[in-house]
């Protein structure tokens, strides 16, 4: 399939501007899917463009904001083996700013000529942990989760979640706790909400990166597989 890809300059609430990847099949229709594609910590770099190229070619509508735009230059990307430099930005990042971010990118999709009833949301490490923020701040039919850092600490938004949520989980990831992990579910399970946890026993934090050491091509192609199912 054609893939049509650009940067887009969105407005934010707060008066920022965010620029933003999109990647879209040659034709969109009214029955055409749409999904966020939100970063992990080293920017909108060449691996989370090509996942949204990739949902593209699926036939989806694909997005992918620069949350470190209010502190980083646009097309920032950072090396995997520098996440020092990451941190600041990671550090000014606000439950409020993300969700101004992901509204913005909700609301340029439903301008397009896409199926409004059929917007999701993909996360990966960080992006992960905003995914399931944007399940609960706008209204997703679904939105899945790579091993969300952090993830934890938005229990509380348990309760406003729109859509299903699929949690994918690395079983040698040293970064996040099975405490942590309990947390989240417990709390979604609390609330009464649809989702699906899955755990890669062999996988590490990261798995689905071909660019990080911490790559599992099994574990990239099955949870692929079942995010396909999962989003249709």
């Amino acid at each position: 399939m054609s893939i049509n890809s650009n940067y887009i300059n969105l407005e934010v609430a707060d008066g920022s501007t965010m620029l933003a990847y999109t990647a879209s099949p040659e034709n969109i229709t009214a029955e055409t899917p749409a999904i966020i594609v939100l970063q992990e910590a080293f920017g909108v770099n060449g691996h989370i463009r090509k996942v949204a190229e990739r949902f593209a070619a699926e036939g989806y509508l694909a997005i992918a904001p620069e949350l470190f735009h209010r502190t980083a230059p646009e097309r920032t990307e950072i090396s995997y083996t520098d996440f020092p430099s990451a941190m600041p930005h990671m550090q000014a990042l606000t439950v409020d700013g993300l969700t101004l971010d992901v509204q913005a990118a909700y609301q340029w999709l439903t301008q397009q000529p896409v199926s409004k009833e059929n917007i999701f949301s993909v996360g990966y490490c960080l992006g992960g942990r905003v995914s399931f923020l944007a399940n609960a701040v706008v209204p997703l039919k679904a939105a899945a989760s790579y091993y969300g850092g952090g993830l934890d600490e938005l229990a509380t938004q348990a309760p406003n979640l729109h859509g299903r949520h699929l949690f994918f989980w690395g079983g040698k990831d040293q970064h996040i706790k099975p405490e942590n992990i309990n947390t989240i579910i417990q709390a979604v399970e609390d609330a009464g909400k649809d989702y699906v946890n899955v755990k890669f026993s062999y996988a590490d934090h990261g798995f689905n990166c071909d660019e990080r050491a911490s790559y599992n091509e099994t574990a990239s192609k099955e949870a692929w597989a079942l995010t396909m199912a999962f989003l249709k």
